[in-house]
């Protein structure tokens, strides 16, 4: 599986296997089990999801740290992955564990499609 490289090509990549709404239940089951009190409407647009979960990382990176480790280590995201982006902007961070989030969801989900 080739992941996609920004936030367009996820999308299109989701919708193209018609697993948008497959994202967004992965990514309200993984943020509950992180205990962490977000919901997101399956009918969510890609560009309010994309907003809203960057405004929630970001929210955790400064003032819940301890969640959002939990919340990275339940849905997966790699470590180097975390480690080799640049953490001096706290805005810009946010932005690109957002985008790590949303790869390694998409990833669950096109597997678990692909393998059942």
């Amino acid at each position: 599986m080739q992941l996609p490289e920004n936030f367009d090509a996820l999308i299109t990549q989701a919708n193209t296997h018609e697993l948008y709404s497959k994202l967004v239940l992965q990514l309200n089951k993984d943020f509950l089990l992180a205990n962490i009190d977000l919901d997101f409407d399956n009918a969510i647009l890609p560009s309010s999801l994309k907003y809203l979960l960057h405004n929630v990382v970001y929210d955790l990176i400064q003032h819940k740290f301890s969640e959002y480790l939990n919340l990275l280590y339940i849905i997966d995201v790699s470590e180097q992955k975390i480690k080799a982006i640049d953490g001096s902007d706290t805005l810009k961070l946010s932005e690109a564990v957002t985008f790590l989030i949303l790869q390694r969801e998409w990833q669950k989900v096109w597997l678990r499609h692909q393998y059942s």
